[in-house]
């Protein structure tokens, strides 16, 4: 499968205006979800595992109490792609019906 190719920096600020709640930092798309406890935080990663592991395309997270911080960069591409936005947009449907 070719690489698919990473964004400039005109492209990475197009897509920050349609993801609210995500940053740029260390070259990585980065959120933090809050969520009202711990099991509602477990829950959504066990559940973004699903489509996680449907589209091979895995986060660097973490999960302390009530709060899910995810970064997103495709390494083959060495850096951010499409697919890391396509990740992002899931987990935003998913993190907005447990919070």
């Amino acid at each position: 499968m070719p690489r698919l190719p990473k964004f400039d920096d005109v492209q990475l600020q197009a897509a920050l205006a349609e993801l609210p709640g995500w940053t740029i930092r260390g070259g990585k798309l980065h959120r933090e979800y809050l969520f009202p406890d711990f099991v509602h935080a477990f829950g959504f990663m066990a559940t973004a595992a699903i489509a996680i592991e449907a589209m091979n395309h895995h986060p660097e997270w973490c999960n302390v109490y009530n709060r899910v911080t995810v970064e997103l960069t495709t390494h083959d591409s060495g850096g951010i792609t499409e697919n890391d936005l396509t990740l992002a947009r899931k987990l935003d449907d998913l993190a907005h019906k447990l919070q």
